[in-house]
């Protein structure tokens, strides 16, 4: 029995070590924040230096409520949900070794009344 457990472990651990790390996907943060109206960056090259900048803020720690209002107030809109998905579009796709932070900033985060 611990002889198969260990080999299961042995599996299992040269898998993760095997697996490629996480990468960027520009083209696909460009299309997916150019598609969704609101945003109205003038080019690509802004669109990429703001989620980067996104990024940055999520790297830093800064708390997610923080990092939606920031978000809300440079686009002018009281929309949640919009500054929301440009912070998901950033991190899912700009910097993907940054998930884990955003999901921790964002545990217990709650709608404002």
């Amino acid at each position: 029995m611990k002889s198969r457990a260990a080999a299961l472990f042995l599996v299992l651990f040269s898998l993760v070590a095997v697996a490629p790390p996480a990468n960027a996907d520009v083209v696909a943060y460009l299309v997916n924040v150019h598609v969704r109206p609101g945003y109205n960056f003038p080019n690509g090259e802004a669109a990429i230096s703001y989620g980067n900048s996104i990024c940055d803020r999520v790297s830093a720690k800064m708390s997610y409520a923080q990092l939606v209002d920031q978000v809300k107030a440079d686009f002018n809109t009281a929309d949640y949900y919009q500054g929301a998905y440009l912070i998901n579009q950033a991190v899912n796709e700009l910097c993907p070794a940054q998930i884990w932070q955003l999901r921790q900033s964002a545990a217990g985060y709650t709608l404002p009344a």
